[in-house]
């Protein structure tokens, strides 16, 4: 009987964690990872808590425990990563870890001897990369909205078109905006190294977090602060490996930079090897190729990420040079890590004829997120254990389900109105500080 009682938590944990902004689509291999990383006392409190930021009063209420048996549990999960919280109005709010960014992240941050590292990269891979249905499950559903945006490097765009991009398309700027840093073991090359897969040569510790976020890694040991200066020399390592940078899918209080490879990155790859060009939100640049000046040499081919530029073999060439390159424009991510290494300065970054729309903040991505993958239900009624709450869930989950609805308000048109009507609602229910995150 315990064994099914056992397994049965870890399945309701899993819808728990799947009901968050980012699915995780259910099936043994992540039960196996959710086993693995919760105590059942943990899974029954995680299943129970608020979907979204509350604090110890409110989680009490929802869970049923007592707040000092309450706060020694949150306190484990969060020193785990499987819980976030943040201090506001003089208080700690906490919610659920979601499995990106958060379980997976953080689980892979983790070097004390609480954890078995190489026993995690291995259940976590087999979960999250061992097949497509994980991204499938979040972008297989023409989804365009992800976690992550590419920044471009400075160094790439075309000198006369560099004034126009804004500031938070602008890495340095980023950094210069913020006065709080940490830096981490990258959680993808940590998993790569332990599977025998990491080929580059890239230090591990490359995570960089601001703000909030870096105040969270700092505090439960994620990682270590570091100063302004060492963030922007970090930044030019990230240029010197030919990394891509993404950050936070947001256009202000970024909390994060990613500096990617292409072996290591399970973000890039799932462009790459599996074929969801959404799995990363493009910068508004795009690659762009002058002929003229173009030798064909192919280093933009090789240092491509995600393999977005194939050289094409010109027929009867009328000069030395053999092969074109040519950019798949349909999955290129403008982070100009391709122009790093055009001595001719043939590829330069261009504004792109599509505008490219970044949520204004955290709480608008999370929203927008969340519509588009069918939970937004769970942040408007968050009480696990309400009626009226699990009544509103159905009703509502329903009705944002609709295709012609969820294209409505994800349009130009309606999209400002409801992301109005969400922060009205925030405010109504006094949680206004969530809505300037």
């Amino acid at each position: 009987m315990g064994h099914l009682v056992g397994k049965e938590i870890y399945q309701k944990l899993g819808h728990k964690i799947d009901s968050l902004m980012f699915r995780a689509p259910q099936n043994e291999k992540l039960y196996a990872v959710l086993k693995e990383l919760y105590s059942t006392e943990e899974a029954d409190v995680v299943i129970k808590m608020p979907y979204s930021f509350s604090n110890l009063n409110r989680i009490s209420k929802s869970t049923g425990y007592d707040k000092p048996k309450l706060q020694k549990i949150i306190d484990g999960l969060t020193s785990k990563g499987l819980v976030l919280d943040i201090w506001a109005n003089d208080a700690y709010y906490y919610m659920p870890s979601p499995i990106v960014v958060g379980i997976f992240e953080f689980t892979m941050m983790r070097t004390g001897n609480d954890i078995d590292t190489p026993k995690m990269a291995k259940l976590l891979h087999d979960y999250m990369q061992g097949d497509s249905s994980f991204y499938e499950a979040n972008f297989g559903d023409e989804q365009k909205l992800s976690v992550m945006r590419a920044v471009p490097h400075d160094e790439a765009i075309r000198p006369s078109e560099y004034m126009e991009v804004l500031d938070y398309e602008k890495a340095v700027s980023l950094v210069e905006e913020t006065n709080k840093f940490s830096v981490g073991i990258c959680s993808c090359r940590h998993k790569k190294l332990h599977l025998g897969e990491k080929e580059c040569k890239v230090p591990l510790e490359s995570c960089t977090s601001f703000g909030i976020a870096a105040d969270y890694v700092i505090r439960h040991n994620f990682g270590r602060e570091v100063s302004k200066t060492e963030m922007l020399e970090n930044l030019a390592l990230s240029k010197e490996h030919r990394l891509v940078l993404n950050a936070d899918n947001v256009q202000h209080n970024i909390r994060m930079i990613c500096q990617c490879c292409k072996c290591c990155c399970a973000t890039l790859q799932g462009i790459s090897k599996f074929g969801y060009p959404h799995s990363i939100v493009t910068s508004s640049l795009i690659a762009e190729i002058d002929e003229a000046k173009c030798i064909g040499c192919g280093k933009c081919a090789k240092t491509c990420p995600i393999e977005a530029i194939e050289m094409i073999t010109i027929e009867n060439p009328k000069t030395k040079k053999k092969k074109n390159p040519v950019v798949n424009k349909d999955i290129c991510l403008g982070c100009g890590v391709c122009a790093l290494d055009c001595k001719t300065k043939a590829l330069q970054l261009t504004k792109r004829k599509q505008k490219v729309i970044h949520p204004a903040t955290t709480f608008e991505r999370i929203i927008l997120q969340s519509l588009e993958r069918g939970t937004i239900q769970n942040q408007l009624f968050d009480f696990p254990e309400s009626i009226s709450h699990k009544t509103m869930r159905g009703i509502l989950g329903a009705f944002f389900k609709l295709p012609p609805v969820k294209k409505a308000l994800m349009s130009d048109i309606l999209r400002s109105s409801f992301l109005g009507a969400m922060k009205m609602g925030a405010h109504m229910q006094g949680r206004g500080w969530l809505t300037k995150l």
